[in-house]
């Protein structure tokens, strides 16, 4: 201890700190315990990889992470603080100008580096649907209604009917094929990057009416060259890059029936930045990129029309949390196996991941899309309204006014 405080910390961290009201080795809960003193020169000059890999190695600890990093974040702590950090984060502009990181080639590394990993991982964390994406927590009070809730509202957006065929890009481990499949009577078509999602899907639901391919989107017309009358993707767009926006989209369009609808569920950034997380990127999604809104609409224009756009990114936060608290109850039965390592690490994505979405900087978008030649009029699916109304009608008095009402 007499080490640490007797080592100076340098002027630029602590103007930093002190605007997050953040204090090292304080007392709050939010306070970063500083190990190792050279941890402030390696988050000078490395910043965010640096804070990961230190907590990752034991270098410093924190009881609240995720109010931590939110402070941070909005204290503007993702900036380089070092001319070595800016220089990088220069190289990395150059980089993904001159370079795509999200090549053909490469879509499939984010397959083998997150998504194939001990899948005894996934299933101690996530509900039993397995869905890997936000909750919706509207009126959910645990994560596996906040995850039924989400497929149901993904399922009534799209106006699923019977008989109709789903695509579903980036399925994951088939939650929201096997929940239209049972409950809206449709056919789905699932595509992945992870050999390992799409064989749980097949040995899980290989007796339903649902296929999967090991298939980035460029290739999909290949497989199967008829159009859908329906289109989900659901946490995967952050892994297409802006570079690729228009190539998505169309690749989209061309899947689509004329009439039909395909929605969008996606992490945003509240803002536009060519700067990414580098310690998420280079250990949890390496070559992803979130889309602002006005990149988001840029990548649409002239493919699909917006009829419907819905944030509900604190919800996020919620659903992390809940996967932190799975992990770390079942983590007596994973330790021996898999390491005591990956407990810090898994700690540091899932509540550094919460700590942007409570700050707000991060988003999570659900965008309904129809193309131009659509006839059908659409109507927005809102859910509030309805509740607001029924509220309104109880209030009143009337013992029928829940009659009729839909529900999330």
């Amino acid at each position: 201890m007499c080490l640490l405080t007797s080592m100076p910390i340098p002027a630029t961290l602590l103007s930093l700190t002190a605007a997050a009201d953040v204090q090292f080795n304080g007392t709050r809960p939010w306070d970063m315990q500083v190990h190792d003193p050279d941890l402030y020169a390696s988050l000078l000059n490395h910043g965010s990889l640096a804070l990961g890999d230190g907590y990752v190695r034991g270098d410093w600890d924190c009881v609240q992470l995720e109010e931590l990093i939110a402070r941070l974040l909005q204290a503007g702590a993702n900036r380089p603080l070092s001319w070595r950090g800016q220089l990088k984060d220069l190289l990395q502009l150059m980089r993904d100008r001159l370079i795509n990181p999200q090549t053909l080639a490469r879509s499939f590394i984010v397959g083998r580096r997150h998504y194939d990993i001990d899948p005894r991982v996934y299933e101690a964390m996530l509900d039993r649907s397995m869905a890997y994406s936000c909750g919706y927590w509207r009126t959910a009070g645990d994560l596996e209604t906040a995850q039924r809730d989400k497929l149901q509202l993904v399922c009534d957006k799209l106006q699923l009917q019977p008989g109709e065929r789903l695509l579903d890009v980036g399925c994951g481990w088939g939650a929201l094929a096997r929940f239209a499949c049972d409950h809206y009577g449709v056919e789905v078509v699932g595509i992945t990057v992870s050999k390992r999602q799409a064989a749980y899907i097949r040995e899980r639901h290989g007796h339903k009416p649902i296929s999967v391919a090991v298939c980035d989107y460029r290739k999909l017309s290949s497989l199967h060259p008829e159009p859908f009358d329906k289109i989900a993707s659901i946490g995967m767009f952050e892994h297409v890059g802006r570079r690729n926006d228009r190539l998505f989209h169309r690749a989209m369009a061309s899947a689509l029936k004329p009439d039909g609808l395909m929605l969008l569920h996606t992490i945003g950034s509240a803002e536009t930045t060519h700067r990414t997380d580098a310690w998420i990127d280079r250990y949890i999604f390496p070559g992803g990129r979130l889309p602002s809104a006005s990149q988001l609409c840029q990548g649409l224009e002239g493919q699909f029309l917006i009829e419907d756009w819905e944030n509900f990114g604190q919800d996020y936060e919620t659903t992390l949390r809940a996967w932190w608290e799975n992990f770390e109850a079942a983590w007596p039965t994973l330790r021996d196996d898999i390491g005591s390592d990956f407990y810090r690490f898994w700690r540091y994505y899932l509540l550094s991941c919460a700590g942007y979405f409570r700050s707000r900087q991060g988003q999570l978008w659900q965008v309904v899309l129809s193309l131009p030649q659509r006839q059908l009029v659409y109507r927005s699916w809102r859910p509030a309204l309805s509740e607001r109304s029924t509220d309104a009608l109880q209030s009143a008095g009337n013992p029928a006014a829940t009659a009729g009402s839909p529900s999330v």
